[in-house]
């Protein structure tokens, strides 16, 4: 494929969801990966009045990569930082046990609405023949929008219940200044 096409192509299937991709981006990494020898130029074409596009191919050493790099990303568990961890060591900073309750409500309701939008789209959009391979990612998504919805859920209710302690002295602090 050339550039322009694997942006359209990751856009139609939705990979844009797992990979946040530029088109600048792809063209930095396609010229990256002939440098280093894994993608090559296979043809260059010109379609009408459209600028000329070169279509690449993956090399052997290419495949060899991309199978290693796959299997290390499959195979290792690795320690991610995701943004909501890390806020979560600062819940406290709010003072407000009705406050931290409010923003976890208002995250559980924004994941709740982006599992039935998945949910929809994979009914809906996703060919009913294709092969569950090509849709395992949002699967996966799923899973784990799910899992921390229901982990939302339950901290809700326990703070609202009280066995999710909120001292008190977080609740009468003030903000210096």
């Amino acid at each position: 494929m050339h550039p322009y096409e694997m942006k359209q192509t990751m856009q139609e299937r939705g990979q844009q969801r797992a990979i946040p991709v530029k088109q600048a981006s792809i063209y930095d990494t396609v010229e990256l990966l002939t440098k280093a020898g894994l993608i090559e130029p296979l043809l260059t074409n010109r379609d009408g009045r459209r600028p000329e596009r070169t279509v690449y191919s993956l090399t052997p050493a290419g495949a060899d990569e991309l199978d290693a790099w796959l299997r290390r990303l499959l195979e290792e568990p690795t320690r991610e930082y995701p943004r909501f961890g890390a806020a979560l060591m600062f819940l406290g900073a709010l003072r407000q046990k009705e406050e931290a309750i409010k923003v976890f409500e208002r995250r559980a309701l924004a994941f709740e609405a982006e599992i039935a939008e998945v949910d929809t789209m994979l009914r809906t959009m996703v060919p009913p023949d294709l092969p569950r391979l090509f849709t395992i990612e949002e699967e996966y998504g799923q899973a784990m929008r799910r899992a921390e919805v229901e982990w939302i859920r339950r901290t809700i209710a326990e703070l609202k219940d009280g066995t999710l302690e909120w001292p008190e002295m977080l609740e009468h602090e003030r903000p210096m200044g």
